[in-house]
């Protein structure tokens, strides 16, 4: 299995993970069954876009508009993160 996302993929949090304002670290963070991961700007940005509904595609094209960047490098970029925490099983997708 490659963890690679296609355009298509409608990327998740699966249950027991969610993004949380943690007033202790002064950030938002990515709780996860016993983590806790301090996400920057930019992991907010992307995180806050996955829904379960939106495919990778238009996440990336909505990313590209927002910080007007070429789609391309959001993608690299994206898929860099993404990659990681489905690794991580802290993320799932639906092809």
């Amino acid at each position: 299995m490659t963890l690679e996302l296609t355009t298509t993929d409608r990327p998740y949090l699966p249950r027991g993970v969610r993004m949380h304002k943690d007033r202790v670290r002064g950030g938002v963070v990515l709780l996860a069954p016993e983590k806790a991961i301090l996400l920057d700007d930019i992991g907010v940005a992307i995180l806050s876009r996955i829904d379960g509904k939106r495919r990778f595609g238009e996440i990336i094209a909505d990313l590209a508009e927002a910080f007007k960047a070429p789609p391309a490098q959001i993608e690299s970029d994206v898929q860099r993160f993404l990659g990681g925490l489905r690794a991580r099983m802290y993320l799932g997708v639906t092809p």
